[in-house]
């Protein structure tokens, strides 16, 4: 009988263990989840909300094509520099702490470069700008790696595909107001705006334990840092690798946004409004294949998203570039959004899994970089071999990230 009481108590004991473990793990869409992909939204919100009134604010600057492009590197410059430092604040005081504050700077310096009137005080404006957005990448991602881990699904491509819908809705918005508000109040209303979902989705995400950790009290800080700490050597070299991987991605995303339609216009012969769609219809894509990452991802696993995303997103560039009829560059570009998609977002998840918030710094600073060269590249090429050959570096790059996938795809070992 002593025996037996002591198997049914700990058998009783480990069904009230699993009990409450049901108890505390995650829904599929908690408030945690739900909070952190409004952070997403109105991120690429705010960073659309911006692009589209660039031409404004160039005007009022009285900048040349030389000296924008200075002063627009300022943006990658403030969030290259920042990066590196939000790894170790998350480390400190937690992704969602620092999530809050990245939102809030990036919302009040988004009105900023509408009320400058020299290149030099833009550029000093956009160093701001630029190390809020920078700031908010980090963190985001990093408070989403943990989540992800919480509810051990592959979802991070749905924080990601609510970036893209939140930067479409801001192009569109921001389109559909430029002939009725000035930059100034188009872009303080998106600061507004920005400052209210930041203080409801943080005040959300700040007091639900599904968002970084069982409960409020234990930080995730000191749990990453043993991590980090713990992690073998090799685990540095596959952050590396996973930061090329989303390098390779974002520059394929850097040099359509900015060639595709003269592209479009020059060697395919494309009406304007067509070649405004062939853009519209890469972004459209992207979206819908972020949107359905997580399902693919659960079905196919994370490293075959990866690496068929790679091929698909070189086959339908050399399409693209390569074929003479509007109808089969549309469709190549289609395949390219839908091929780039989820590679950059679950390589930083990969990259936050293995190294924690910094390992979510230098993967994103990397992939960063990429979105940096690939447009300067592209025109470089372009003047020595012409805009469609140049335009194949991105399928090389596609296949790339495919292939790196493979590479980092065989899930690590533990003792």
């Amino acid at each position: 009988m002593p025996l037996l009481n002591k198997t049914e108590a700990r058998s009783s004991a480990t069904d009230s263990a699993d009990s409450a473990a049901a108890v505390r793990a995650p829904r599929a869409w908690s408030a945690a989840r739900l909070a952190l992909t409004a952070f997403f939204a109105i991120d690429g919100f705010l960073f659309a909300a911006w692009v589209v009134r660039i031409p404004d604010v160039r005007a009022q600057v009285h900048a040349s094509h030389s000296a924008l492009g200075l002063a627009l590197l300022c943006i990658s410059a403030g969030a290259v520099a920042t990066m590196a430092l939000v790894g170790r604040l998350c480390l400190r005081y937690g992704s969602r702490r620092v999530t809050v504050g990245s939102l809030a700077l990036l919302s009040l310096a988004v009105p900023l470069p509408a009320h400058t009137h020299s290149v030099a005080a833009l550029g000093a404006v956009l160093l701001l700008f630029g190390a809020g957005y920078g700031a908010a990448n980090v963190s985001m991602n990093s408070a989403a790696v943990d989540l992800v881990a919480r509810l051990r699904r592959p979802v991070m491509p749905s924080f990601h595909a609510g970036y893209s819908l939140g930067g479409l809705l801001g192009a569109a918005v921001g389109g559909l107001l430029a002939g009725t508000l000035s930059a100034a109040w188009a872009l303080a209303l998106g600061g507004v705006l920005g400052l209210l979902v930041t203080a409801a989705a943080g005040a959300v995400l700040l007091r639900d334990p599904d968002g970084d950790g069982p409960a409020p009290a234990a930080s995730p800080a000191g749990t990453a840092t043993r991590t980090a700490a713990a992690a073998p050597r090799h685990a540095r070299l596959l952050v590396v690798l996973l930061g090329l991987t989303a390098l390779f991605t974002a520059y394929g995303e850097g040099a359509l946004a900015d060639w595709a339609t003269l592209h479009l216009t020059d060697d395919v012969h494309a009406s304007a409004g067509l070649a405004a769609a062939g853009y519209a219809a890469f972004a459209f894509a992207m979206t819908a294949g972020r949107v359905s990452g997580t399902w693919l991802s659960i079905r196919l696993g994370p490293t075959r998203v990866m690496v068929f995303g790679g091929l698909t997103a070189a086959t339908g560039m050399l399409l693209a570039a390569l074929a003479p009829s509007v109808p089969a560059a549309l469709g190549g570009f289609v395949l390219v959004g839908l091929g780039l998609a989820n590679i950059f977002p679950l390589a930083i998840g990969r990259a936050g899994a293995t190294g924690g918030p910094q390992g979510v710094a230098t993967a994103s600073a990397l992939g960063y970089a990429g979105m940096l060269i690939g447009p300067p590249v592209i025109g470089f090429l372009a003047d020595a071999v012409g805009l469609p050959l140049a335009l194949t570096s991105v399928a090389a790059a596609a296949a790339l990230a495919g292939a790196l996938a493979l590479v980092v795809g065989r899930p690590a070992r533990t003792a």
